[in-house]
């Protein structure tokens, strides 16, 4: 969308610097010295649209403008374009000029800026041949009035629905196209320009009421618009003075009549009562008055075909058409809106909706809100049901085991559970629980999701469903509740042997500690016997021979070296006696002995 808006100001401003371009190569501007400006300070009168509906005469009620259905015939031509030349004060002074009848109003009439959208803003002013050969326009004629000097848009500006201008309620007449077709002639409130329930889908202003439900209606339009006028004098003046015109209105039929003669001020051209006058002759039941004078232009095609009254820039022997603001413009049929809502395309002034889509302007849903019921809603290609509901018009619910968008998801609940139809949770019956309940209720529980506890006598289980005391058991639980029992039996034995052993006096020292000490005391006790016993034997020794207490015992052998065998073998064949007798050794306290 933010593409398509981009583009489409790139070529309005290329179509802008065009326009530019051309105008700087035209060197056959107008002077604009033919000027019907119809008020002296400013543009409308001060007072208010209460002022303007009070002031009406009292058969019109609260009723300031008129609204007409228009013609929409699409296999009729677009428009039928006449060139007319009529004689006014009784064949005095003849007039040229055109009357378009446009068949299809909504469809094929547009109010133009001046070289396209945003003209208005920029203030700027285009020839009407420039703005309608860049539009493709098949007639056109100059629309509303503007500032000579700032090239200022002057009233009510609606431009293919898009509100251009809001003239802050100022009362001149105005020439609108409502959203369904109306056609609007009159004066308006603001409220009455801004109304949303049937918008303007064009809208521009102008200057007299020419003619109300087929009464001329300068005289009351005089009195609604009066004030004082620019360089033609008086509002009196601007309506009775010759010079070129335009206008807008409608026939009984509802086709759209377009009126341009071409004239100069106070020479040539009508007045507004003779201007009422002609199309009033001509069926026209209500019309308004558009910028005249030099403004007053028509074309075909591009090109300029009516007779302009100013003079040129270059040359003041030659006239060249004005450069103004708002433009008429009569095209090929168009959609409303021209790109169909975005839901269909548009074909010779119809728009071909797409799928899902109707109306002429292809933006209402062929399935509309009810039809849904409330649970679903609406879109091109249907109704969109919630999650767990389906159906052409959302009524009925998921089928059991299916839930969520378009009920296409399988529900996965055990023993009988159903599944909730929106987000796929399972519901348990009694007895069970679990997401998908696939766990039976733990012993001595039962009922909905196990909340209830078993009353049975001894703590007993319950039937699982309905809580029953009285029942029986499947096998693979009472196996579970066996293994169970035997479970806490060992596990109470247990208990009651830590218990036991708990209450029992430790003693100080492990078995392993005594085990140590006895050896350790053992090994001691042994050593000292040891110790005791050599002892003794020393001691009986010194009681046996007391003479040999300061003696030492030596073998000889350990003096004399080596021993002689004849020594060995006495030592072996004689006793004890003589063997220490032989190996005694002297001490100072026997030497008196040897």
């Amino acid at each position: 969308m933010a593409t398509e808006r981009v583009k489409c100001c790139y070529s309005w401003l290329l179509l802008w610097l065009c326009i530019r371009a051309s105008e700087s190569r035209n060197t056959r501007r107008s002077l604009d010295d033919d000027l019907l400006q119809p008020y002296t300070q400013g543009h409308g009168p001060a007072h208010s649209h209460r002022h303007v509906r009070d002031c009406q005469a009292l058969i019109y009620s609260n009723t300031t403008y008129e609204s007409w259905p228009s013609l929409s015939r699409s296999r009729q031509p677009v428009v039928d374009a006449n060139v007319f030349v009529t004689d006014v004060e009784k064949g005095t002074r003849w007039v040229l000029g055109h009357m378009t009848v446009v068949h299809d109003p909504l469809k094929t009439v547009s109010v133009l800026e001046p070289g396209g959208p945003g003209g208005c803003n920029m203030k700027h002013r285009v020839s009407v041949e420039d703005t309608a050969k860049a539009a493709g326009c098949l007639y056109a004629q100059n629309g509303g009035f503007f500032n000579t000097q700032s090239g200022r848009c002057l009233g009510n500006v609606v431009s293919s629905g898009r509100l251009v201008q809001d003239s802050g309620g100022l009362q001149n007449a105005q020439f609108g196209i409502r959203r369904d077709g109306t056609l609007v002639f009159g004066y308006l409130s603001q409220e009455d320009v801004l109304d949303e329930s049937n918008p303007f889908v064009q809208l521009v202003s102008g200057v007299i009421w020419l003619l109300r439900n087929g009464t001329i209606y300068i005289n009351e339009s005089l009195q609604a618009e009066c004030s004082e006028t620019q360089e033609t004098g008086s509002l009196k003046y601007f309506v009775d003075v010759v010079s070129a015109r335009t206008a807008v209105g409608h026939d009984k039929e509802g086709r759209l009549i377009l009126f341009q003669i071409d004239g100069q001020t106070n020479r040539r051209g009508m007045n507004l009562w003779q201007v009422a006058e002609f199309l009033k002759k001509n069926g026209v039941i209500n019309a308004i008055n558009l910028d005249g004078g030099g403004s007053s232009t028509y074309v075909v095609n591009g090109s300029l075909a009516s007779y302009p009254s100013d003079h040129c820039t270059s040359d003041s022997r030659w006239r060249c058409s004005r450069d103004v603001a708002t433009v008429l413009c009569v095209h090929q049929r168009l959609c409303q809106p021209t790109n169909c809502s975005e839901h269909g395309e548009c074909v010779d002034g119809s728009c071909q909706c797409e799928e899902g889509w109707q109306g002429a302007a292809c933006d209402t849903l062929v399935c509309q809100p009810p039809a849904c019921g409330p649970h679903g809603f609406c879109t091109a290609s249907g109704c969109i049901c919630d999650a767990g509901w389906r159906g052409t018009n959302c009524s009925e619910a998921c089928l059991p085991g299916f839930y969520g968008d378009g009920c296409t998801k399988t529900c996965s609940c055990f023993n009988n559970g159903s599944c909730d139809p929106v987000n796929g949770r399972c519901v348990c019956p009694p007895g069970f629980h679990g997401d998908t309940c696939e766990q039976a209720c733990p012993l001595g529980f039962f009922g909905a999701s196990c909340a209830q506890e078993c009353q049975c006598d001894d703590l007993c289980s319950c039937d699982p469903q309905t809580g029953s005391c009285n029942t029986t058991l499947p096998v693979d639980t009472t196996y579970t509740l066996h293994r169970a029992g035997h479970c806490l039996a060992k596990q109470m034995l247990t208990s009651w042997r830590q218990e036991e052993e708990s209450h029992r006096e430790q003693p100080y020292l492990t078995e392993q500690s005594w085990l140590i000490t006895t050896l350790v005391l053992s090994c001691l006790l042994l050593a000292s016997l040891i110790v005791s016993c050599h002892q003794v034997c020393r001691r009986s020794v010194t009681s046996r021979f007391p003479e040999r207490q300061d003696y030492s015992y030596v073998p000889l052998q350990d003096i004399n070296g080596a021993p002689s065998c004849s020594a060995k073998t006495r030592k072996g064949s004689l006793g004890v006696e003589d063997s220490d007798s032989q190996d005694e050794i002297w001490s100072p306290s026997h030497s008196g002995r040897l």
